[in-house]
């Protein structure tokens, strides 16, 4: 019997040990989908039947597929806007609003006559560089009454979230005057924009899966770029973890704070050009509705790593976009995914819970995402 080698099996054990923080989440989503099968019990259906169905949904066809990775691409531009701020120790509840305001500035911005003929190459970078100055100039101000009045993020940018989606409803629904409602549309949303706008389609599933995935997934790698390779990147991070120590290096921590909050913004903002200009065509008020608290759900899942805001993005809207077969061949509401995700969100949340049942250690290290990097927001700077 050969003797294992004692130097393999230490690194595979110390291997092993510094692994198993980065598996709370996995075994959050598993627990979760635990406890939502009792639920779905207790309301007399059968779990397996359920999530057969809601699997079949996700995954079921190349359409099935691809509607899930569609679904899926606002989702990785509002939970990246929520990421990049959590890694300066702030909590910007504002992205559904910053989505909202970027996509509002594109779907404007793609209806100018002017720029009607003008070839696709160059408008579809106009509108998405629209909707990526909407969302940056909104999750801005935030950032610089943070910055010059100590006003907090939270506050700011729930109210600022309330402002947009009231502003925008009154713009595209407005009948006197009109601003941006389409009149000869039943439904109240926009003007559609110029055919040349349009982002190029990659599959023809419902919805379309567009060219503005491969423009979150480039921006997730950008980020990833920026926070590893990058001073500003450091001096991010450095505030996230201690402002004050930071200030005292000498950084710019209300600097740093402004152009946090206007990029994250911009982040949101580029997400929702993308679903204008890639999805529909036009925007139609009420479109965006709860997409920021779910952005929450997937950083934190993702515990505020880039790549693994895409992979938590994908599960999000899979579950989401498989939700409806999963009604249609059970009977079960729809709201079983969304309790479901709640279970998710509760269980990263109280960690403890999945710890203690799984036997998993506490980070120590901090891991992908240094715990601190969020609890040093909250009034602290």
């Amino acid at each position: 019997m050969k003797v294992p080698d004692p130097k393999r099996v230490g690194r595979a054990a110390s291997a092993s040990w510094r692994s198993q923080p980065a598996l709370v989440p996995v075994a959050a989503i598993v627990l979760a989908l635990a406890v939502g099968a009792v639920v779905i019990l207790l309301v007399g259906d059968n779990p397996l039947e359920a999530y057969a169905a809601l699997l079949r949904g996700m995954f079921g066809s190349p359409d099935r597929i691809a509607a899930s990775l569609a679904r899926s691409t606002p989702f990785i531009g509002t939970a990246l806007a929520v990421a990049f701020a959590f890694r300066a120790g702030l909590f910007n509840i504002g992205a559904e609003g910053q989505i909202l305001v970027g996509a509002t500035l594109a779907a404007w911005v793609g209806t100018f006559s002017y720029l009607h003929d003008v070839p696709g190459i160059l408008l579809i970078p106009i509108v998405m560089l629209a909707g990526a100055v909407g969302g940056g100039l909104w999750g801005a101000i935030p950032g610089v009454l943070k910055a010059t009045s100590g006003a907090h993020e939270v506050i700011v940018t729930i109210m600022l979230n309330s402002i947009a989606v009231l502003y925008v409803r009154w713009l595209v629904s407005s009948n006197d005057p009109v601003v941006l409602q389409d009149t000869t549309a039943s439904v109240p949303h926009t003007v559609p924009i110029s055919n040349n706008a349009r982002l190029p389609e990659l599959f023809d599933s419902q919805p379309p899966l567009h060219t503005g995935f491969l423009v979150m997934l480039a921006l997730c790698v950008v980020v990833w770029f920026i926070l590893k390779r990058t001073t500003f990147g450091f001096e991010v991070k450095t505030v996230g973890a201690n402002a004050h120590a930071a200030r005292y290096a000498g950084m710019g921590v209300n600097r740093t704070i402004i152009a946090v909050m206007a990029l994250s913004g911009a982040f949101a903002g580029l997400a929702g050009a993308g679903e204008v200009s890639g999805t529909v065509g036009f925007l139609s008020p009420g479109v965006f509705v709860g997409i920021g608290f779910d952005a929450i759900a997937i950083a934190l899942l993702a515990r505020a790593n880039p790549f693994g805001i895409i992979l938590t993005s994908f599960l999000w809207g899979s579950m989401l976009s498989g939700a409806g077969l999963m009604q249609q061949e059970t009977g079960l509401s729809i709201d079983a995914v969304r309790i479901i995700q709640a279970l998710v969100l509760l269980f990263v949340a109280a960690d403890v819970i999945v710890r203690t049942i799984f036997r998993l250690r506490v980070d120590t290290t901090g891991g992908a995402m240094d715990t601190t990097q969020i609890t040093s927001g909250w009034g602290s700077t």
